[in-house]
């Protein structure tokens, strides 16, 4: 089935969860690097393979005329709750309203009792092969309440981020996730690394991928959305693969931090992505653990075309 003109013109339909990272403000530069085969009609597939808040994922659905998308993360539970969000949107919204209008009803005291509750049975309950509500329920509230939206493990696995200071936290947008849910009804979801997307691409795919970006400075080093680190080694792993995509014929997108912003010799991905086009643009992000120096600095987007 195709994904066609009854997608264009979905109200604004924006990412569900906070994630670190997020692009949502940069969608109107990325529009001006994706492939111009994607905006004639002549792409087939979008494929992301670390889709995180889907930023990326749901402009294109949006926006753009292709048959088929297909989406994979190596987050259990972030994968769990995509597929929540499609195959099970009307139990969702309504487990999402209750817990809501339960938190809101409580207390800062109250709250933060209701939190940690919520945050420790979130990390005693594993993840089993079928879909799994309340684990998805639980994801979302605990990212729209916690501590500025992050997602962070610990080396256990574990979602240790203290609870935010919200004093009427949304923890849902019934429209939007609804219109999520129409947009993901033709898109194959699975749970893996960026290698599980492997056997779809062909040189009618355009690929994006969002790594854990490569820290700019010791106190902005965050990469544990789950507990695997993502080292320079792994980033280096992703390059190849990048290479095997441009060997397929793929289009491929990828997006990281820029080392430049804090050491102009530091040509990691200069010479990591040496046979590409690498594109400087402007983004808006905390670069260290101060919040005087949250501001615009420069990441890249690497292109093969």
């Amino acid at each position: 089935m195709q994904i066609l003109a009854s997608n264009k013109g979905q109200q604004n339909v924006r990412p569900f969860i906070k994630w670190a990272g997020g692009k949502s403000q940069l969608l109107t530069t990325y529009r001006a690097l994706y492939p111009p085969e994607l905006k004639k009609g002549e792409i087939s597939t979008f494929i992301e393979p670390m889709v995180g808040g889907g930023a990326v994922l749901l402009d294109v659905l949006q926006n753009y005329d292709i048959e088929n998308a297909i989406i994979c993360d190596i987050n259990k539970v972030l994968i769990n709750t995509y597929l929540c969000v499609k195959h099970e949107i009307d139990n969702l919204i309504k487990a999402l309203e209750s817990i809501q209008s339960h938190y809101l009803s409580l207390d800062s005291q109250e709250r933060k009792t209701a939190y940690y509750k919520i945050r420790d049975r979130y990390n005693l309950i594993n993840l089993n092969d079928d879909i799994d509500l309340k684990k998805a329920v639980e994801f979302i509230f605990l990212n729209k309440t916690c501590f500025n939206g992050l997602y962070r493990v610990n080396a256990k696995g574990e979602f240790n981020v203290p609870i935010g200071s919200y004093k009427n936290p949304k923890i849902y947008d019934e429209t939007n996730l609804r219109n999520i849910s129409k947009l993901l009804q033709n898109t194959k979801i699975y749970q893996g690394d960026y290698k599980t997307c492997m056997n779809y691409i062909n040189n009618s795919t355009f690929v994006y991928l969002d790594p854990p970006y490569r820290p700019l400075n010791s106190t902005s080093n965050f990469t544990a959305y789950n507990s695997q680190d993502f080292n320079e080694l792994e980033q280096e792993k992703l390059a190849s693969f990048f290479q095997e995509l441009d060997k397929l014929g793929a289009k491929a997108m990828l997006s990281n931090s820029d080392p430049k912003n804090t050491d102009e010799d530091d040509n990691f991905f200069d010479n990591l992505y040496e046979k590409y086009n690498i594109h400087r643009v402007q983004a808006r992000r905390m670069i260290n653990s101060k919040g005087s120096a949250r501001g615009n600095i420069t990441e890249i987007v690497v292109t093969n075309y």
